[in-house]
């Protein structure tokens, strides 16, 4: 499958400097595409990441520091983006938190927190950028779940909040629509939970409810979001999931 060409198109990325977002990033950047790599934590990852691109392609990536929870945060990084590029064209609400939340012991922080990064985050930040994604005819893509549709154990907020983001990808795309294009990936089993709390028997009974009895890569998932951004212009609300089919046979 040939590369679109992204020359001259600007994304903002969250949640890029590693995993999934580090691999869209490489992925758009090779299409031509001008880079903001937004993170939280993970600055140095993030500064490597865009000492990477800007060697193979100078002045073309930018990184971007902010907490998606603080008010004033969506609002910077659109100015910071356009400042820097001059444009913004598209959009990938990547950045996430994930871990268990057992009925019985949920706290406050942790109901902000996940609520907070899978869901709110993504308005407000879609809300911000929608002025200069209009400009453009630009797109919005989410990364879900496939959890959105069927409940994780023990992840019961982790599971609302993404179920939330899939209604807010419907819903965006009603709203911003004719002039910009939304839509959602919901990956099943790519890349495994950091922190080897997951054991190999697990792993492998996942694998086993997957159609394609395998992993998927974070190229799987980089192909889809290419076809969203570049090779999709009728397409918007619509959720793909990226999963080996797993979503078929649960």
């Amino acid at each position: 499958m040939s590369t679109p060409d992204l020359t001259g198109r600007t994304v903002l990325i969250t949640g890029a400097a590693r995993r999934i977002g580090a691999a869209v990033a490489r992925g758009l950047h090779a299409a031509g595409a001008n880079l903001a790599v937004h993170f939280h934590r993970s600055a140095a990852p993030a500064e490597q990441l865009v000492g990477e691109l800007n060697k193979a392609r100078p002045r073309s990536a930018l990184a971007m520091g902010g907490d998606l929870l603080d008010d004033h945060t969506p609002g910077n990084l659109v100015r910071q983006v356009v400042h820097a590029f001059g444009r913004l064209d598209i959009l990938i609400n990547n950045a996430s938190t994930f871990y268990p939340t057992p009925l019985g012991s949920i706290t406050a922080r942790e109901w902000n927190d996940l609520m907070g990064t899978n869901l709110r985050a993504p308005l407000f930040l879609s809300q911000a950028a929608a002025p200069e994604l209009r400009k453009h005819r630009g797109s919005i893509v989410n990364m879900i779940d496939i959890h959105a549709l069927r409940p994780l154990p023990h992840h019961p907020v982790y599971s609302s909040a993404k179920a939330g983001l899939a209604m807010l990808t419907r819903s965006l795309a009603r709203e911003l629509a004719p002039d910009v294009r939304v839509n959602g990936i919901a990956p099943g089993p790519i890349l495994w939970p950091e922190g080897g709390e997951m054991s190999a028997d697990l792993k492998e009974e996942i694998i086993s409810k997957t159609l394609l009895k395998r992993t998927g890569s974070p190229e799987d998932i980089v192909r889809t979001l290419m076809f969203f951004v570049a090779d999709a212009p009728y397409v918007t609300g619509q959720i793909l999931a990226v999963d080996g089919g797993r979503s078929v046979g649960w």
